[in-house]
């Protein structure tokens, strides 16, 4: 199986991706992609550089990622009760390339986690609504709040009960696979 992962944010420390790279390690022996938005900087989105331009190489690259893989983990930061730009403006230009879904009918294990106590919950809530219209199969979705508080580096979730959640549906996500 191919996974490909990402945070959903630019930022260089960010806590989504740390989410993001340890989740992909509970997935032993499959071939793991993470990409980083950093690298699928382009435009803003608009319908005039389109018609002007075209759609920008990285996003037809991004969306070469996403077919060729069999598994999509995604963990969202949130900006005001949504994606980050970064993410969106990615979303957008992807959405522009004819005769596909966003995503590629892939599965989906989405997570989310933030410093305060709602854990990327409103992102999670608007992607999962977005997602049946956008090529996304949404397998699981996982909200981590507090993180600080509720994740270790070395030892990864230490809140029992959200660690015990995670197991819970991570295993659903392996188990979709057989």
């Amino acid at each position: 199986m191919k996974i490909l992962a990402f945070a959903g944010s630019n930022s260089r420390e960010s806590i989504n991706k740390v989410l993001v790279e340890y989740t992909t390690k509970q997935f032993n022996g499959e071939e793991v992609e993470i990409l980083d938005l950093n690298d699928y900087e382009m435009p803003i989105f608009s319908v005039d550089r389109e018609k002007h331009d075209g759609i920008p190489t990285l996003a037809l690259r991004f969306a070469e990622k996403i077919d060729a893989s069999d598994l999509l983990i995604i963990s969202f930061a949130e900006h005001n009760s949504t994606y980050t730009t970064a993410f969106k403006n990615i979303f957008d230009w992807i959405s522009r390339i004819k005769d596909r879904k966003h995503f590629g009918e892939k599965p989906v294990f989405v997570l989310a986690t933030a410093p305060g106590p709602g854990g990327g919950k409103n992102v999670i809530a608007h992607f999962e609504t977005r997602a049946p219209f956008s090529g996304a199969n949404v397998l699981q979705s996982f909200s981590l709040p507090k993180f600080k508080e509720t994740f270790d580096i070395e030892k990864g979730i230490v809140d029992e009960e959200k660690n015990a959640e995670f197991q819970e549906k991570l295993s659903a996500v392996k188990n979709f696979f057989g």
